[in-house]
């Protein structure tokens, strides 16, 4: 995989992963209530099903692949357009400020509970398996190996989301009360959205040669 490919993947990723989302959200009001410490295992739990989506929807995109360049050509450019698609929405989204959520202080929120907590959270958002498959084949060189590159951009994201995650859980009440401007939000989607239309048009033009 080109250095140039890598390193634009991973400006995207950096501003995608930074977009407040339920992964996100879950881990910075654990880690209001609970301590980074304790929220590490929520966290884990969050990766876990993330993990679970990326190697679904790479074990998709290699056998896509070996299949039919043409086929993954048509899907790369599909592809391209929802990133197009989300970036646009997410540039229009109306704000909504972060609050904190009340916990029932009556439940016992043990490491397995806090666990499976973030791994339902991760696993019960299905357009994840959609977002992957649209954003992995923009930076796949259908002539090059499949495995390596599929292996790079997983790991790639895999460390981004995780470092955002605990970013959010040590943040805590400071990052909550940030969130809570209009203003602050609105720029956080305009730079979020800008990176996925960027990706889009750039990666398509790209994919042409």
């Amino acid at each position: 995989m080109p250095l140039n490919t890598w390193l634009l993947f991973l400006t995207t990723v950096f501003f995608v992963s930074a977009t407040p989302g339920p992964n996100m959200l879950l881990a910075m009001t654990h880690g209001i209530h609970h301590g980074v410490r304790r929220t590490a295992v929520t966290c884990l739990g969050l990766m876990t099903g993330l993990g679970i989506i990326m190697l679904g929807s790479a074990a998709g995109l290699g056998a896509l692949l070996a299949t039919s360049e043409q086929l993954f050509s048509i899907v790369k450019y599909a592809g391209a357009a929802y990133l197009i698609y989300l970036g646009i929405r997410t540039w229009r989204a109306t704000p909504q400020p972060v609050t904190e959520v009340a916990e029932d202080s009556s439940k016992s929120h043990t490491p397995g509970m806090m666990f499976r907590t973030g791994f339902l959270v991760s696993m019960s958002n299905p357009k994840a398996f959609i977002f992957f498959t649209a954003l992995f084949p923009q930076f796949m060189d259908a002539r090059l190996p499949q495995g390596p590159q599929l292996a790079i951009l997983a790991a790639t994201f895999y460390v981004i989301e995780a470092s955002w995650q605990f970013v959010y859980a040590s943040g805590g009440a400071r990052l909550a009360g940030w969130l809570n401007s209009a203003r602050r939000l609105k720029l956080v989607n305009q730079v979020s959205g800008g990176a996925f239309v960027g990706a889009g048009l750039l990666l398509s033009g790209v994919s042409r040669h």
